[in-house]
């Protein structure tokens, strides 16, 4: 969903002007930026307007809840949030994303593990299951093909093979020859481009 960020930026600064400027470049401000959120906002923008008749005491009036400082609190984890998500980076720390990771994994693993409870998956290194995580695990890759020695951008991503090996997309769109199929640079196993996902670190 769109963020609420620039609206609660907006409003504050309209509050700000109100309380310390003004009653005229409340509204001329109120015209200017605040205007264009009406419809999305009504609620909202219904209470910004009717600050204009307790603009001496404000504090006391039936909009108080606009002079609070946890507002504020709010607009610093919006801002901390939607940067985040515009750099392509955890917003949790480290260890939450693992466990809230692995937490949504166990169900599947736990269920693998009582199909093959003849494999020992401690000697393996690939889990004999795939995991479908949400979007929200998924961060930017940081990716440099050992084929090619391009790092991995948006247009050429690093893509897993069927054999576990990966290499980015544009070096697999390099390698077949003359038919669909093209052996693996690093193992005998033939490959088809179709059959290669993307992936993320």
């Amino acid at each position: 969903q769109p963020s609420s960020l620039e609206f609660k930026l907006h409003r504050m600064r309209f509050l700000c002007i109100l309380r310390n400027q003004s009653h005229q470049e409340a509204l001329l401000y109120a015209r200017s930026e605040l205007a264009r959120f009406a419809t999305r906002y009504s609620v909202e923008f219904q209470q910004l307007m009717g600050c204009f008749l307790y603009q001496s005491r404000l504090e006391s009036s039936p909009y108080s809840s606009l002079t609070s400082e946890a507002l504020w609190t709010e607009l610093v984890h919006e801002f901390s949030r939607d940067c985040c998500r515009v750099l392509g980076i955890a917003q949790e720390s480290p260890l939450h994303t693992v466990v809230a990771a692995g937490s949504k994994a166990l169900p599947t693993l736990l269920k693998a593990s009582r199909m093959s409870f003849a494999v020992d998956w401690s000697n393996s290194t690939q889990l004999p299951v795939e995991l479908e995580l949400d979007r929200e695990f998924q961060f930017h890759s940081i990716f440099v093909c050992p084929v090619s020695r391009d790092e991995s951008n948006a247009d050429n991503p690093p893509m897993i093979l069927p054999c576990g090996h990966v290499l980015c997309k544009n070096s697999i769109s390099r390698l077949p020859r003359g038919n669909s199929r093209f052996k693996c640079p690093y193992c005998p196993s033939e490959q088809v481009p179709s059959d290669c996902r993307e992936i993320s670190f």
